[in-house]
């Protein structure tokens, strides 16, 4: 069984989390996370909000894992499948956005976040898709 998408899938989820926590821990750090209208935040997350969205994103490393064999949590394969195909599908509708601030389609433009958004954060996103969907295929049965 091949090992290196999964290990860099999971590589990248774990590092996703510490960044949230480092975000989370560090005030200010995170500029450019959030979107953004004149200049002005659209919300602002709680560190606590933060920090469950980086133990979210260690749930998803660990899911990978178990997916491709790595790890054992108990449950079938063709569970663990179906839920990597949940996931990817997830990532991918993050991709795509919701059409106005987030995502490759989205109508806000010339922000930090923006940039940022169509640079970084929804590719990141749509090749996590493809490697959490591939991950799925190769290893479920």
């Amino acid at each position: 069984m091949s090992k290196p998408l999964p290990l860099i899938v999971c590589l990248v989820f774990v590092g996703l989390a510490l960044w949230h926590f480092y975000m989370a821990a560090v005030p200010g750090s995170s500029a450019g996370a959030v979107p953004s209208v004149e200049g002005k935040r659209l919300f602002t997350p709680t560190r606590q909000a933060t920090v469950a969205v980086g133990v979210v994103l260690l749930v998803c490393a660990a899911l990978v894992a178990a997916t491709a064999g790595m790890i054992s949590v108990g449950l079938p394969p063709i569970a663990l499948s179906w839920l990597s195909y949940a996931l990817a599908a997830g990532l991918l509708a993050r991709a795509v956005g919701e059409f106005k601030y987030v995502g490759f389609f989205k109508r806000v433009r010339g922000t930090k976040f923006a940039l940022l958004d169509t640079m970084v954060y929804s590719p990141l996103c749509l090749l996590l898709s493809a490697g959490v969907a591939l991950v799925g295929l190769q290893h479920g049965t």
